[in-house]
């Protein structure tokens, strides 16, 4: 019975993140199968990265109290390779979809695909943890996955809207990914300095507004919102 509890408390977060942000994609909704491949592809990027991740802290050593060493694991080893193996996913296989049709898309697409890593993440955090784990990471890991997600999704649909080049408007999305989520891992890793956590926390809170902007923008420069309106007219 605890067991069931821990996992219900490292998936309801990130449940009600999904189902939140499926109602906010108002004007041509994805196909659920679409959005349950997107979902098992960041599945398929947690285990990826988790691969990655063991064979460089296999042949690379860092000191937890060096600022230097946790600024190379917070930024290159845990920010780039996460970020780096769900863009791999959500470029490679969910752009070039014909359901891929407008901004939002990038958001919604990076999104499930964030909440499926985050998921499995949070699951074998949990489990080898406690209810405090799971109260924790349900409010800051598994939001910030999101947040990192749709930050990403939101260049990835820039580029789907305004036909500029693919390839460097997906690149600033995963930059931008990797340097938020790189923030918010190195005050975190900083933890041998007190009171630097909050850093943390406050890069959070910061990449929720930006987040809900890049929302509002997508949603706003749907062209089946426009093509409504015309009808109505």
């Amino acid at each position: 019975m605890q067991l069931l509890i821990l996992i219900i408390l490292a998936l309801s977060p990130g449940v009600m993140i999904m189902i939140y942000m499926y109602l906010q994609d108002k004007h041509e909704p994805e196909p659920m199968s679409q959005l349950l491949r997107a979902f098992g592809l960041g599945v398929l990027s947690m285990l990826l990265a988790s691969g990655v991740t063991y064979l460089i802290y296999k042949n690379l050593h860092l000191e937890k109290g060096s600022m230097a060493d946790m600024a190379v694991k917070a930024f290159l080893v845990v920010a780039l390779v996460e970020e780096g193996s769900k863009f791999l996913f959500i470029r490679g296989f969910l752009y070039p979809n014909k359901n891929f049709n407008e901004p939002f898309d990038g958001i919604i697409y990076s999104l499930m695909v964030g909440m499926g890593f985050a998921m499995t993440e949070n699951i074998i955090y949990v489990i080898n943890g406690d209810g405090g784990t799971a109260i924790l990471r349900m409010f800051t890991a598994v939001p910030a996955h999101a947040v990192f997600a749709i930050i990403m999704g939101f260049y990835l649909g820039e580029a789907q809207l305004e036909e500029k080049p693919s390839t460097l408007y997906a690149s600033i999305g995963l930059i931008a990914a990797t340097l938020m989520h790189g923030i918010y891992d190195y005050f975190l890793f900083l933890s041998f300095v007190p009171g630097l956590w909050i850093g943390a926390i406050v890069s959070l809170i910061l990449g929720y507004f930006i987040s809900r902007k890049a929302i509002e923008l997508h949603q706003d420069a749907s062209p089946f919102k426009i093509d409504k309106e015309d009808e109505e007219i």
